[in-house]
């Protein structure tokens, strides 16, 4: 027999092997929207698994059990949202809470209840086979929910863009076919007017910003149309909306603005500029407004470098990468293949006989795998190495896998410049793209030389 396990008998009589135990003083819960099974080793009390409510007064009672239980370490599946108050009690306790992945906890074929669930549980954090799922800090995951928060925000009102367009097409009203944004100045100035009753299409056509490419009879001949009131009921209706939502995302970035001055500076960054002034307050676009860039100075003295200076980040994107990621990325993952790893950007280890079986990226999306690949789509046109590099894949591979790719590349840049503080370097980028296109142009001289032709530079076609 092996050093190290131990030799028990079952129901049955016979003889099995139990693994050797790492962690004595774990327990192991079982949540549900309205009962927790909660349980703990078996020499810890005369019941083993316990079950409780879901209240508050009911999650404050498991603490106590399980500090008469002289439990220090609790594992938890993560249930949808319904894991959160109990891991904040238990953590504000001082328990060591661990939040396991429910596909490493699965329990084994057979018999299944919740007793057997908190049982399982309990067994697998014991003996060490758990691992935690990564948790930011208490002020980064406030944060983080009202990022979530203006997020759902903005897919709302995106939604009611398109109710305002559909209610357009049933009047015939071509507005949004000719102006790229009807929530913009000139469509929103157009829509209003329609609303306090202007349907003369002459009329609505000079409120045209000089900014839009579409000429005045070209607005005017879209905006002809019929007027019917049920239209333009749901048409004001699906505005409001709008404009409610509009309210709350700008409430939402009041918060998250707050927030992020209230969080610590990196260490070895000053919460002021070298001349002992604050930084003043430049003026940048943001959604068709024009907003100031303090929060993208405060971003940077959270993080310790500007990611916006990375193509394709914004400052809604750097603010998705603090609230999700935290602010201390190399300290809180060991590489940046391990963060790539946990952005799910990596593809799933799989091999037998030394062969790769299944290659493919693993399943599902994290919050800011999703908000990283927004941020890749944006480079289709960039004139940027990273640009150039992005189309390079999607010729080869395709959208999706590019896109899988590109955020591969983005987890490691983000890594490597919180590690080291450095800010972004293009040239760093341009350089290697550089020796991509003089290895290219090597490899077609070496194929028309052995065809027996010879390249000769021309000079570039001029435009217009």
């Amino acid at each position: 027999m092996p050093r190290g396990r131990k030799t028990s008998k079952n129901s049955t009589g016979k003889t099995t092997q139990s693994l050797p135990v790492l962690q004595p003083d774990a327990a192991g819960v079982d949540i549900h929207p309205r009962s927790i099974y909660v349980g703990v080793p078996q020499d810890r009390a005369s019941v083993t698994v316990r079950s409780f409510g879901s209240y508050t007064p009911d999650l404050m009672e498991i603490a106590d059990w399980l500090a008469e239980c002289k439990i220090r370490t609790v594992a938890m599946e993560s249930t949808g949202v319904y894991w959160i108050p109990l891991y904040e009690v238990l953590e504000d306790r001082g328990f060591e809470v661990l939040l396991v992945n429910a596909h490493h906890i699965k329990n084994v074929p057979g018999r299944k209840s919740d007793v057997a669930d908190s049982q399982w549980i309990q067994f697998l954090h014991a003996v060490g086979l758990l691992r935690a799922s990564y948790r930011p800090p208490k002020e980064i995951c406030a944060l983080r929910a009202i990022v979530r928060r203006r997020a759902v925000l903005v897919r709302d009102a995106a939604r009611c863009v398109q109710h305002m367009q559909k209610s357009l097409d049933q009047m015939n009203l071509h507005l949004h076919h000719v102006i790229s944004n009807i929530t913009g100045l000139t469509g929103l100035d157009i829509i209003e007017s329609i609303l306090e009753g202007e349907h003369d299409p002459a009329q609505l056509s000079k409120l045209r910003d000089p900014r839009v490419k579409a000429s005045e009879q070209e607005i005017g001949k879209a905006l002809t149309g019929n007027y019917k009131q049920e239209h333009l009921f749901t048409l004001r209706q699906a505005l409001a909306t709008y404009r409610h939502f509009q309210a709350q995302i700008d409430e939402c970035q009041q918060e998250i603005d707050r927030q992020v001055k209230e969080l610590k500076s990196r260490e070895g960054v000053s919460d002021q500029q070298p001349d002992g002034t604050d930084a003043e307050p430049t003026k940048m676009r943001r959604r068709g407004k024009i907003v100031t860039s303090v929060i993208s100075k405060e971003l940077e003295r959270v993080l310790g470098v500007d990611l916006t200076r990375i193509p394709g980040i914004q400052t809604d994107t750097a603010e998705a990468i603090l609230s999700e990621a935290g602010p201390n990325v190399p300290a809180d993952f060991s590489s940046s293949g391990a963060f790539a790893n946990w952005l799910q950007a990596c593809p799933r280890t799989n091999k037998s006989g030394g062969k790769d079986l299944y290659v493919k990226a693993k399943k599902g999306r994290p919050r800011l795998h999703t908000v990283l690949r927004t941020a890749a789509n944006t480079l289709h046109r960039s004139q940027s190495a990273l640009g150039a590099r992005f189309r390079r894949l999607k010729a080869r591979l395709g959208v999706p896998k590019a896109l899988t790719a590109m955020v591969h590349l983005y987890a490691r840049i983000i890594f490597h410049l919180l590690k080291t503080q450095q800010q972004y370097d293009e040239s760093v980028f341009a350089e290697l793209e550089q020796q991509y296109q003089d290895r290219r142009l090597n490899n077609l001289k070496r194929t028309a030389q052995s065809l027996g032709y010879a390249l000769n530079p021309i000079e570039p076609l001029a435009i217009g």
